[in-house]
């Protein structure tokens, strides 16, 4: 059980720094609509580097964020049911949850979207616009990326879960 705690804190430590450094790269993303709003509304100037980067930007805060939703209970659920259930069924839930649904969902998008970001990295991929990002390959390479740390903290989820069904860990929202 130790080793389980161990993994399952590990995977919330890294999951929780890079849920900080998406914090600063909305920051930039603000900037840079802010940026491009600017330009386009006062000085009726337009770059198709700056949209597309704006939601490239955009790409990068939801995947690679993805994990630290996860890690903070920020993803959105239906609560009628799950509201109402004490911490333990709330744990029988989220670890159902996620060996039924997100580890076999998760791995999907992760086996499909590799070769689309390897095709892509192979060809050095850009924007087929004048003007655009000549980087698109790294943005599709975000996508397992991304689904690889949901899927991570998914694991952590799942193991938290089964340690709070077992009493080894306290349950969320009743005692320590």
């Amino acid at each position: 059980m130790k080793i389980l705690t161990t993994l399952a804190r590990g995977i919330d430590t890294i999951n929780e720094w890079i849920g900080r450094g998406v914090a600063w790269v909305s920051l930039g993303l603000v900037l840079v609509v802010f940026g491009d709003v600017v330009m386009r509304y006062l000085f009726n100037i337009s770059f198709v580097f700056t949209q597309e980067l704006e939601w490239h930007l955009f790409a990068f805060v939801f995947l690679i964020g993805a994990g630290y939703t996860l890690l903070k209970d920020g993803h959105v659920r239906v609560d009628i049911i799950y509201q109402r259930l004490s911490g333990k069924g709330r744990a029988w839930i989220n670890l159902v949850g996620v060996l039924i649904f997100l580890i076999p969902g998760c791995l999907l998008v992760i086996l499909t979207s590799w070769n689309f970001a390897q095709n892509s990295y192979s060809m050095m991929e850009g924007s087929p616009d004048p003007g655009g990002i000549p980087y698109r390959y790294v943005v599709k390479g975000l996508i397992p990326v991304g689904f690889g740390l949901l899927l991570l903290q998914g694991l952590s989820l799942g193991i938290h879960s089964l340690l709070q069904i077992l009493g080894v860990e306290p349950v969320n929202g009743e005692g320590a």
